[in-house]
């Protein structure tokens, strides 16, 4: 069996444990979370090299594209080159891939999406998702200045969010990535902001740290796609009314794992390094996987 950690900065109360088959490969999945402090993260991955089969490194992203260019966030740096022998991933590589192949499921399988007004909280870091949303006709409002900068200056397109990101990533990657991101015990805290966007929108997408960091008290009728979420996560878009839940990792003993611990898989599986990892084999995988998206109905809207 192979072991797989994923080490985050986010906080610990989201972690979890799982035996799971994918792959061809039996796995003991496991995340450990580090509340916010990225030298402890530091100081786990450094104990743990060698020692297990591969690393997802969660909660924090290693860069953001604007569709031309990554840029790659200093503090991700430092998680980056920490083991010198495990294969460390941030579920980048696959991420854009299978977020974009699960919106088309959507569409196709769940509910039509052309013409749905759809609120991302981010494009910067869920460029696949995007374009997912655009190529299936639906009406995207990018949250990227409200839910990264705290601004209420919503974006209609990609082009509008590469040309921003051209001009704010070159500094703002260079910033503790805590004042961009909730990590640690921020990603508890609620403070409901936005309430015309959330309210105007069909669709609440993208990362659930964001989508839960401003939700309003009431989400009634509302399809959230998102990432990963815990029983308690799900408690809650209940609680609020949410319609559906779709989320773009499979469920794993209850829990949906990040692309970070499908990516570390992968590279366990195909015992091959993040750098090494071609394209074609994200493509291979996807193809004979199954990585159906996890999907709920809560309420009729």
């Amino acid at each position: 069996m192979k072991r797989v950690v994923s080490v985050s900065i986010g906080s610990s109360t989201r972690d979890h444990e799982a035996q799971v088959s994918q792959f061809g490969e039996m796995f003991h999945v496991q995340r450990i979370g580090t509340d916010g402090d990225l030298n402890k993260a530091v100081a786990l991955l450094k104990e743990l090299d060698g020692k297990v089969d591969a690393i997802g490194i969660g909660g924090i992203a290693f860069y953001v594209t604007t569709g031309r260019r990554n840029y790659y966030f200093r503090d991700a740096k430092k998680l980056l080159h920490a083991c010198k022998k495990t294969p460390v991933v941030d579920g980048s590589g696959l991420k854009h891939i299978l977020e974009r192949h699960v919106v088309r499921h959507v569409h196709e399988n769940v509910t039509g999406l052309s013409k749905k007004r759809v609120l991302l909280v981010s494009a910067l870091d869920r460029w696949g998702m995007a374009s997912g949303f655009y190529d299936v006709g639906a009406d995207v409002t990018l949250g990227d200045f409200m839910f990264g900068l705290g601004l209420s200056i919503p974006l209609k397109s990609l082009a509008s969010v590469s040309l921003v990101g051209s001009l704010i990533l070159p500094v703002a990657t260079k910033m503790p990535f805590k004042w961009l991101y909730p990590i640690g015990e921020e990603q508890e805290k609620r403070v409901a902001r936005f309430h015309d966007f959330y309210n105007a929108a069909d669709v609440i997408a993208g990362d659930y740290h964001y989508i839960h960091r401003h939700m309003p008290d009431s989400l009634a009728g509302k399809i959230v796609v998102t990432n990963t979420v815990t029983p308690r996560d799900i408690d809650e878009l209940k609680e609020k009314k949410a319609s559906f839940l779709v989320t773009t990792t499979p469920n794993m003993n209850g829990r949906s794992f990040g692309t970070n611990v499908l990516e570390a898989m992968m590279a366990a599986a195909l015992e091959k390094r993040a750098e090494d990892i071609h394209p074609r084999d994200y493509a291979n995988f996807l193809s004979g996987a199954d990585l159906a998206p996890r999907i709920e109905r809560f309420a009729r809207s």
